[in-house]
């Protein structure tokens, strides 16, 4: 992980802060932004958003879904926790949380728009940081690409179904042509335009070709990352500001539900006899969202100045510390999962 993975946290903290001042210095400049729409979606942030997902795309190696038969096991528990637990167990504490214990302390106006936000958090699994993640507590590598390979092509299909669903569970008016929109946007077109810059320079230049491009197109990747940041707070300061407990209350159901479905992929992992090189990264693609794209969906459906919107952000904000620390919880484990089952 590069020095500027490492502390995404600090970064999106000063965007917070960057954001907020800028909205009340220059009002005008952020309602240009937000008023330059085309069917719901908005140009300037539909751009740093394909500058966010295209580079992660362009990793994914599509050929390495023939591999998910020799890991069939880690791939199935990792298959059911992000499709079968993941999103649902976000809406039921997204509700919890939210809709009923901090209720009180939040704007009533807002909360349903918050529990959207968490559950496309949680209806997307994670593509790119999920590399590092298993990089950092050893993974079987051809697992991890094979898991986020497949992870992909279903989230073409079932990203929009099941927010729906469970958007219509919590009450929440869904625009399909949006939502189905978003899914094309932020999913289909940035899948294929990758895939297709990926075989162009394999075939023309071959592997260090792909290296570079990916190695330029980084850097460029995050700072796009944190530009959108900054738009989403410099229109949420005024709602921040007057109660900054918000964003510690809208982590709390994140905070849980990521060691929750960590926990859940670990232990099934274990009981099934996954070898540990595999189940550490299941427990770890189990856990992690696709944040990005839950962004970029939140902002397309609900708008800039959301609660969505701020909801996904604050994903982002506890994104890496709380994965750093499910990497030292499942390699601190290692001994207890190699030990012979309960």
């Amino acid at each position: 992980m590069g020095t500027f993975e490492r502390y995404l946290s600090l970064w999106v903290a000063l965007c917070i802060i960057a954001g907020i001042a800028l909205g009340q210095a220059i009002p005008k400049v952020f309602a240009a932004i937000a008023a330059a729409e085309v069917a719901r979606v908005n140009l300037v942030v539909a751009a740093l958003v394909w500058l966010m997902i295209i580079p992660m795309l362009l990793k994914i190696d599509f050929a390495a879904l023939g591999s998910v038969r020799q890991h069939w096991k880690g791939v199935g528990v990792t298959l059911f926790v992000n499709w079968a637990v993941k999103p649902f167990s976000m809406a039921a504490l997204g509700t919890m949380f939210l809709g009923w214990l901090f209720a009180p302390l939040l704007p009533a106006g807002e909360i349903q728009s918050y529990i959207a936000g968490l559950i496309l958090l949680a209806a997307a699994p994670c593509t790119a940081m999920v590399f590092v993640w298993s990089n950092l507590c050893d993974g079987e590598p051809s697992y991890t690409l094979s898991q986020v390979a497949l992870n992909d092509v279903l989230m073409v299909f079932l990203f929009a179904p099941l927010v729906a669903l469970l958007l219509g569970v919590a009450s929440v008016t869904v625009p399909w042509d949006t939502l189905l929109l978003s899914v094309a946007l932020y999913i289909v077109v940035p899948v294929i335009v990758a895939q297709g810059i990926r075989r162009a320079l394999l075939a023309g230049g071959g592997q260090p070709a792909l290296e570079r491009l990916l190695a330029a197109l980084g850097p460029a990747s995050l700072m796009a990352l944190l530009a959108t940041l900054v738009l989403l707070f410099g229109f949420q300061g005024e709602q921040i500001v007057a109660q900054p407990l918000i964003i510690a209350l809208i982590a709390m159901p994140i905070l849980i539900q990521v060691y929750l479905n960590a926990g859940i992929a670990y232990w099934l992992s274990r009981r099934l006899g996954v070898a540990w090189c595999v189940a550490a990264p299941a427990a770890l693609i189990g856990a992690s969202n696709f944040f990005e794209l839950a962004v970029a969906a939140a902002i397309s459906l609900f708008g800039l100045k959301s609660g969505a919107a701020l909801a996904t952000v604050v994903g982002v904000l506890v994104e890496v510390p709380v994965m750093l620390s499910v990497v030292a919880i499942v390699k601190r484990t290692r001994f207890w999962y190699e030990g012979a089952p309960a």
